[in-house]
């Protein structure tokens, strides 16, 4: 074996006995995992090549297969790890930066699992979803600190520009490329079905996609990539992106080979070429500079459009969002380190930013201990994987959430983790044509639609529960939250007491 060799991480099981040589899951595998041996007449598997993106397993007609981790092991060290010591071999053979895809798999605290919700009983009767009102529309943009009348006693009404949502939740950013037009059309489609809205993310927006712009929010990077007046003017609102919960700090990578045909439209880059996004902004760096770009975004719209800023969950997190809040935008999104992505730095993704919990309690805090708090409306992103999470999040203080990861998963994604190969053998995170193809995007924004609808349902049984009939009074209401086996300092940030307070 060569000095570097690597077991492979999982191993194909075949039943020979079921196997009829059908070849479907040689067809299937766009990392070439299975081989049809024609001299044994049978099929046969390169472990190696094996991601565990079940494709094989799902499409096998005689369910002859399965995939399994490995039981091969590295003498056991709880420092020198298998994980640490495969990562050094890799690295030395390749003197490259390791790459990966998704959010951040590690063992950190997943604080929203550590929290519960209250609920009513007596004095604070709860409500029922099925028979009485319930309101899961979310207006977001700046609001009024008071009521203003008129001579009448009638409410004045004038509201700067809103986004409306019929459910605390929307699409995150995933740009076309990194992710293909039927993934694209999937997302859209059911942000129109639903009645939200999903982010375009870096990439500009295919033409054929215009015709959603009500539920559409368009994004300026750092590389401005695909964005010209009329991808503006579509939009119905405009996100900058200062930084992402996946990799903090740096900017974005598309690999030439994913730049092909309407991608290179698209994005205004020649085919091939590798489409490179600066870790700055080359024309911010002070919140006085962003306050130009929001301002100048507003001017090019004819102050049509909301401006959202997005920021990577770090350290000092709340004092940047009180600069953006007084910076002129109308929302900031806040992306927590488990926030999914289509190729980062490994080491960025797995050890820098914080998680979304403690940087949205902080936030709301300090933007409330400001007085600023109305200025601006939160979205929290970042690892959101259930309705629950969502109520979590809001009773934290988000006015709504952004959801990518479990969106795609609801599109057939396995979390195999090999995005950035650019082979998702379902379709999502692909552009080759005969990969994309197996994404249909009537059957993906259907499930998209019904996991939201789900989700929706939840959303207004938990408020029930707590006695409480909309959205606007679980913003920020941590009386509804309690922790457990959290420390008096988490508890502190987060704003809430232990379970039996």
């Amino acid at each position: 074996m060569a000095a570097f060799d690597i077991y492979p991480e999982y191993e194909i099981v075949r039943n020979n006995e079921r196997c009829t040589n059908c070849r479907v899951c040689e067809k299937q595998c766009a990392n070439g995992a299975h081989i049809f041996l024609t001299d044994k007449n049978r099929m046969a598997a390169d472990d190696d090549k094996c991601v565990n993106c079940h494709r094989c397993v799902a499409m096998c007609p005689v369910r002859a297969l399965k995939i399994v981790k490995t039981n091969h092991t590295f003498r056991e060290n709880l420092y020198w790890t298998g994980k640490s010591i495969k990562e050094i071999k890799r690295q030395a053979e390749s003197g490259g930066v390791l790459l990966s895809s998704m959010g951040n798999p590690e063992t950190y605290p997943v604080y929203f699992d550590k929290i519960l919700l209250n609920a009513s009983q007596v004095t604070n009767p709860s409500i029922d979803p099925l028979r009485e009102p319930m309101e899961t529309r979310v207006y977001l943009g700046s609001k009024p600190d008071k009521v203003v009348r008129d001579e009448k006693g009638r409410i004045k009404i004038d509201l700067p520009l809103h986004i409306k949502l019929s459910m605390p939740v929307m699409l995150s950013a995933m740009s076309y490329g990194s992710i293909s037009y039927n993934a694209h059309e999937s997302l859209a489609r059911a942000a129109a079905e639903a009645g939200i809205m999903y982010n375009t993310g870096e990439g500009g927006l295919h033409e054929d996609l215009y015709r959603y712009g009500k539920n559409t929010i368009v994004q300026v990077a750092s590389g401005r990539f695909g964005v010209h007046s009329r991808y503006l003017s579509n939009g119905a609102a405009i996100e900058i992106k200062m930084g992402q919960g996946a990799k903090p700090g740096i900017g974005g990578h598309l690999p030439g080979s994913k730049i092909v045909g309407d991608i290179s439209k698209t994005r205004m880059i020649p085919e091939g070429s590798d489409a490179i996004s600066p870790a700055p902004h080359h024309d911010i760096y002070s919140i006085e500079d962003l306050s130009q770009l929001v301002y100048s975004l507003k001017e090019a719209t004819g102050y049509t459009k909301p401006i959202i800023v997005k920021i990577a969950a770090v350290h000092n997190v709340a004092a940047i969002a009180s600069g953006i809040a007084r910076s002129g935008a109308d929302i900031i999104a806040i992306d927590g380190f488990r926030g999914g992505t289509g190729a980062a730095p490994a080491r960025i993704r797995d050890h820098v930013g914080i998680p979304i919990e403690l940087a949205l309690a902080s936030v709301d805090k300090r933007l409330r201990d400001e007085g600023i708090r109305n200025r601006v409306s939160i979205v929290a992103g970042g690892g959101i994987r259930s309705s629950a999470d969502v109520v979590k999040a809001i009773a934290l203080g988000a006015d709504c959430v952004y959801i990518g990861t479990a969106a795609l998963i609801a599109l057939g994604c396995h979390m195999c983790r090999s995005c950035h190969t650019g082979k998702c053998n379902w379709g999502i995170a692909t552009q080759r044509e005969d990969l994309v193809k197996r994404l249909n995007p009537d059957w993906g924004y259907k499930r998209l639609v019904n996991l939201l609808n789900a989700w929706k349902h939840e959303i207004m049984e938990m408020m029930g529960g707590m006695g409480i009939n909309a959205i606007e009074s679980l913003r920020g209401n941590r009386l509804m939250l309690r922790g457990v086996g959290l420390n008096e300092k988490e508890l502190e940030i987060l704003g809430i007491k232990h379970a039996g307070e």
